[in-house]
């Protein structure tokens, strides 16, 4: 990952950020109707998110890239990365742990942290982060990127499953190809069905063949274009842990920026930012249905055309046929997080609205659900860097209430992205931060 120049935006200017912890570092889904229908049901009652709390979180004393879910049976699920330990669990630190913890409903305790996995030959990346997803069936899921070759940029995904709660975990299964160098991830889940899990991801194989017919250069510094473009792939790994199916989704997509999934009840859809030959880079949807993915849609035709990655992916929530959609752009000029809604699954949306829009916008958004209301949050950057958040009602017609989260002691590029997560009328957010100059968790409970 890296930074593309500042004359094309905030979303790709080159910021001072800390390597965290020695790193060079939503979820749903499909199966038969019944579960669809199931997964996109929710009471739509009247909550207004005017209550914050501080949310006390098991991580450690070192830690940062947080994912947090709301689990199927009411509770919560959350990852994180910290500093690996030697054998007897203390000295010093020796590569990378990828920690779990669960939470009941309500108020419940967070559960003992547990190890998912270690590995000294790990990718980690602000932006490129570990994520976890808990399927009906109980199982628990989670991947993290591991480097792959002898070049920076070579680095493919592991994938894992537990069958007990997080007691132990399979051996990792790598999702990408495994002789093909270059990047893999910014990954999705989603639960395709009750036990089996659907993933989207960026995968770099079509360089890695232009690479190996001389048609391309191998590069550690493959995001200004030029050369074959990164694609997104999508598959379904079943209770088994193995790969039952494998789809190429888009042939030309964004390097670097995330991806995101939601459930309809017309199937999954996966967003993600697009790429033309002539460098516009919009954001794009995709649906499966019947059996197939559909083609690649713009979710609206900003025309940014911007001859680098941004890194800064658009964001996805779902109910029914609507589906809400947030994504950053400078399209027009200014940094701009703009939202739209569609009430046809993706195949259309309406006009996009301003959420927020200035050169201290950031971006690096988070939607969720709640109810009657669609809950938006996002960083800003002035003095300091700042946790927004934005309560919308699910039409977008009338004006959002607001308010500042947190200001953070972090600055830059290090915050990465927080994570919200909704169970019935209490919202809760994760993001890194820093104390004493070294990566912490926070969090907050919203009523």
């Amino acid at each position: 990952m890296h930074d593309t120049p500042a004359r094309y935006g905030r979303g790709a200017k080159t910021f001072p950020w800390v390597l965290l912890l020695l790193a060079g570092l939503a979820a749903c889904g499909t199966g038969s109707a019944p579960d669809a229908d199931r997964a996109t049901r929710a009471p739509e009652a009247t909550v207004a998110f005017d209550r914050v709390e501080t949310l006390d979180l098991p991580a450690g004393a070192v830690a940062s890239q947080p994912d947090l879910v709301a689990t199927p049976d009411g509770g919560w699920l959350l990852a994180w990365i910290e500093p690996g330990m030697d054998d007897a669990g203390e000295g010093a630190s020796r590569g990378h742990r990828l920690m779990f913890s669960r939470a009941a409903a309500g108020e419940g305790e967070w559960s003992v942290p547990g190890a998912i996995a270690r590995g000294d030959n790990w990718f980690l990346n602000w932006a490129d982060t570990p994520h976890v997803q808990a399927l009906p069936d109980g199982s628990l899921w989670a991947h993290w990127l591991r480097s792959t070759g002898s070049r920076r940029m070579d680095y493919g995904i592991d994938l894992v499953r537990s069958g007990d709660g997080g007691e132990t975990w399979s051996a990792p299964t790598l999702v990408n190809l495994a002789d093909s160098a270059g990047d893999h991830g910014f990954v999705s889940f989603w639960p395709q069905g009750r036990d089996r899990l659907g993933i989207a991801w960026l995968d770099s194989r079509q360089k890695a063949a232009a690479i190996a017919a001389g048609e391309a250069e191998a590069s550690d510094d493959p995001h200004h274009g030029g050369g074959a473009p990164m694609m997104l792939r999508a598959a379904v790994f079943d209770a088994a842990g193995e790969r039952s199916a494998e789809w190429p989704l888009d042939s030309s997509t964004c390097d670097c920026c995330t991806t995101a999934a939601a459930m309809t009840s017309r199937g999954p859809v996966v967003v993600y930012r697009g790429r033309t030959a002539g460098e516009i880079r919009d954001t794009r949807l995709v649906r499966f249905e019947n059996g197939a993915w559909t083609a690649p849609r713009d979710v609206h035709a900003d025309g940014w055309m911007m001859p680098g990655c941004p890194v800064n992916g658009p964001v996805v929530a779902a109910r029914g046929e609507r589906v809400w959609v947030a994504w950053f752009t400078q399209a027009d000029g200014p940094p701009e997080l703009r939202i739209a809604r569609s009430d046809d699954a993706g195949d259309s949306f309406g006009a996009p609205l301003t959420v927020a829009r200035g050169e201290h916008v950031l971006g690096r958004a988070t939607l969720a659900l709640a109810g009657d209301a669609l809950l938006v949050a996002w960083l800003e950057e002035t003095d300091a860097q700042r946790l927004q958040f934005a309560r919308y009602g699910l039409d977008l017609s009338a004006p959002p209430t607001r308010r500042e989260l947190a200001r953070l002691a972090i600055r830059g590029r290090a915050s990465g992205l927080p994570r919200l997560a909704v169970q019935g009328d209490e919202a809760r957010i994760v993001w890194t931060d820093t104390e004493g100059g070294k990566p912490v968790l926070r969090g907050l409970r919203l009523h």
